[in-house]
């Protein structure tokens, strides 16, 4: 029922950028005549703790604006990124650099890598390509290679397969991948996201605070890749913290 509500809330404000609560508890209760006087001040109380509203004054409410998520992309990123889809038009691929994460966290990691993530197909042929090339590219690496090999390097990049129907986002012609695929990558990928993983409530705490980030999103794509329970268990826990 929250996750209804959710996708309802918006239209409730429609023109006007402020709402009473009076008038806004009856817009859902038109909506959704079972629900109590109770129940719609829980939903509501959590909505506002999952920075969807605001009260910007005594019995009112307002939809909390927050930025879109639009990392910078540089050119190096730029002219990876175009090379493989010049070389595989085809192929769908995905451009980042870890140290988008760093304006996430306390403390700050000083080694960063490229990931390109791409379509299981094209994954070896890439590989080979940016190896011919001199460059420093692994697979889907472990642990083991990390610390042998990764850690002491510099301008390393990662390849790693795209998980079908994963949350992307186009920015000047780059696809990149949404704070909400980051986010859920970042629970299940340990090994890459390891400098990440003692502050990740932090993370995720700071993620929703400063940018929109659509929790369904999350919850379909960590649902893709067999975690949902984890993913949504540990976003509840830290936006429970936001105040």
């Amino acid at each position: 029922m929250i996750d209804t509500l959710k996708d309802k809330i918006e239209s409730y404000f429609k023109k006007q950028s402020t709402i009473s609560k009076e008038k806004l508890v009856k817009c859902i209760i038109l909506d959704f005549p079972e629900l109590k006087q109770s129940t719609i001040n829980v939903y509501l109380s959590r909505l506002k703790k999952e920075g969807l509203i605001k009260n910007p004054a005594r019995g009112m409410y307002a939809l909390k604006e927050k930025k879109a998520y639009n990392p910078v992309v540089d050119s190096h990123l730029k002219r990876l990124f175009n090379k493989i889809k010049k070389d595989y038009p085809f192929a769908v691929c995905c451009i980042w650099d870890t140290k988008w994460l760093n304006e996430f966290m306390r403390h700050q990691p000083f080694k960063f890598y490229t990931v390109l993530e791409l379509d299981k197909d094209v994954t070896e042929a890439v590989f080979h390509a940016l190896k011919e090339q001199g460059k420093q590219v692994y697979i889907e690496p472990d642990a083991e290679t990390f610390n042998l090999y990764i850690n002491n390097s510099e301008d390393v990049i990662i390849l790693k397969h795209l998980i079908s129907e994963a949350p992307l986002q186009e920015i000047n012609k780059i696809t990149l991948p949404t704070l909400e695929k980051l986010l859920v990558d970042m629970t299940i990928d340990t090994k890459l996201y390891a400098a990440q993983q003692s502050e990740i409530e932090f993370i995720y705490a700071t993620a929703f605070e400063k940018y929109e980030v659509n929790k369904n999103k999350m919850k379909r794509y960590a649902y893709r890749r067999n975690r949902e329970n984890e993913v949504e268990n540990l976003t509840d826990l830290t936006l429970a913290k936001i105040k």
